[in-house]
């Protein structure tokens, strides 16, 4: 019988990697999402069968924040996140065999902006702000559950870097002579690897001592100024204009989106799960960009 896996949220950018790549580890794997031909949100029952019996439980589920922070769009935001983490975490204790490992998504963006230095999960600083409060709520609503046989983690995780997400934007911005620093280019831009994240995944699964809190980020964040000259080199452009925060701020607004996604400097490291002897496949930014470049000249092709 193979094990199954249910990814909640799992028609995105992360969960379709997910989706297939456990596929081919030989799991099942079952959906839930707004999408058809899923399991929808309002299937309570659906989700409770689907649940029980299931290897392990990923929630990826939330409305993308890449949007104007109206009324509107903040309460979807939060609720998205909230809501969806509530309803899986009351299916679980209606299961008979509930899954050994509850792994949900939440943000680095939950520290403060920080240029002096970095943030741990040990010694990191809560911020303010919209975004703050949104993750402070998205991890209190998972961890507001007593699951005696079900591991809880959040991940906090970092930029996403692979073929497609927000590598698309920063990629055009490149490609159409744009691809200067943002601001003053001095805030810090954490990420890490797609295939990083899929494999932190499975390290969790394995050590089954692990619970509570993890930074998901590459050991080696860079500055928006670095990272925007390894995107030209990676895309062999010799020039990129750069964009003041003024002009930022007026192409947010017509792009219906925030600048504080460019602007907050995330200074994020991964200290527990380096600690605990996960060790990165994709350290730096460059080797990153590589790979996601290789590889998209192949599915292109």
């Amino acid at each position: 019988m193979l094990k199954k896996v249910v990814l909640a949220g799992g028609t995105g950018f992360v969960g379709q990697y997910f989706e297939q790549h456990f596929r081919n580890l030989g799991y099942e794997v079952v959906i839930i999402s707004r999408q058809t031909p899923h399991i929808g949100w309002d299937d309570r029952k659906g989700i409770e069968e689907a649940i029980d019996n299931s290897d392990m439980l990923i929630n990826l589920a939330g409305k993308t924040v890449n949007c104007r922070y109206n009324e509107e769009n903040k309460k979807e935001i939060l609720e998205s996140r909230t809501d969806t983490t509530i309803v899986l975490g009351h299916a679980i204790e209606q299961c008979q065999n509930p899954p050994s490992l509850w792994i949900n998504s939440s943000t680095a963006t939950i520290y403060r902006h920080a240029e002096d230095k970095p943030m741990t999960e040990e010694d990191g600083e809560i911020g303010s702000g919209f975004s703050v409060e949104v993750a402070q709520a998205w991890e209190r609503s998972l961890f507001t559950f007593q699951l005696p046989q079900t591991r809880q983690i959040a991940l906090r995780i970092a930029i996403v870097l692979g073929d497609g997400g927000v590598m698309t934007p920063y990629r055009n911005l490149v490609k159409f002579g744009l691809g200067g620093h943002q601001g003053s280019g001095f805030q810090k831009f954490s990420w890490i690897h797609l295939e990083d994240l899929f494999n932190i995944v499975l390290f969790l699964r394995k050590n089954e001592g692990l619970e509570g809190v993890f930074n998901c980020s590459a050991p080696n964040p860079v500055t928006n100024r670095e990272l925007m000259a390894q995107l030209r080199k990676a895309m062999n452009k010799k020039m990129g204009l750069p964009c003041p925060v003024p002009i930022l701020t007026m192409g947010a607004f017509f792009m219906r989106t925030e600048t504080e996604l460019i602007l907050k400097s995330r200074w994020v490291l991964p200290e527990r799960l380096e600690k605990e002897g996960y060790a990165f496949k994709f350290n730096h930014l460059d080797q990153a960009l590589k790979q996601i470049m290789k590889r998209s000249m192949i599915v292109n092709e």
